[in-house]
């Protein structure tokens, strides 16, 4: 694992445990256990991860998910730490790029469940690998709602614009671009301009 990907792993792993297996996270219904168990099923079961993206298997993967749940929290947590070696999206070769933008998410989907969180300081390296992935999946994601945007990168990193003349611009720090635009509107800290305000509250994730 590349230091990105790892050290976000590490450290969600580690609040994980310290705050147990029920507490709250920003993905709705779900707690730190359901968040967990998500985590594994993605890397160590490619079958219960394809039912996101296809509607008739959706069912199965949830299935699989639960039998992961209900295994004890902290066997699960150690799952999360330590991915296997063959995963399709945890080898060395794809890593850094599957899961740097996936654990940042994640981790900050347990942070900023609970009151009195603050963004926290990220490396310029951190902010380009999270700017990387938020362009990819924000274009996606603005595409399928077809709604035009501009999304601005506050510290220099760059933009893009999505669909014919856009009416509204996006604009904040590359994490919190990457949160906003994987339908975390209500946690991330960015400015909007612009009179489409379905843009606060259509789902942009998955």
């Amino acid at each position: 694992m590349t230091a990105f990907a790892k050290s976000e792993r590490h450290q969600l792993a580690d609040l994980l445990l310290r705050l147990g297996p029920d507490a709250p996270t920003l993905c709705a219904g779900w707690t730190t256990r359901d968040l967990a168990a998500h985590l594994v099923v993605r890397e160590r079961r490619p079958d219960s991860a394809i039912g996101m993206l296809v509607p008739p298997l959706r069912e199965r993967g949830e299935q699989i998910r639960l039998a992961k749940a209900a295994e004890p929290f902290e066997l699960v947590v150690d799952q999360v730490r330590n991915p296997p070696w063959w995963s399709p999206v945890s080898n060395p070769l794809v890593d850094e790029l599957a899961n740097a933008g996936e654990f940042f998410i994640h981790h900050e989907d347990v942070r900023r469940a609970a009151d009195g969180w603050e963004p926290r300081d990220l490396s310029r390296e951190q902010d380009a690998a999270l700017w990387r992935g938020a362009q990819f999946a924000g274009k996606m994601a603005l595409r399928r709602v077809k709604i035009p945007a501009r999304v601005v990168e506050s510290g220099g990193l760059g933009e893009f614009t999505v669909g014919p003349d856009p009416q509204v611009t996006v604009r904040g720090s590359a994490g919190e671009l990457a949160l906003f635009l994987s339908g975390r509107q209500g946690a991330a800290r960015v400015e909007t301009d612009g009179p489409d305000e379905r843009l606060r509250t259509v789902r942009l994730g998955l």
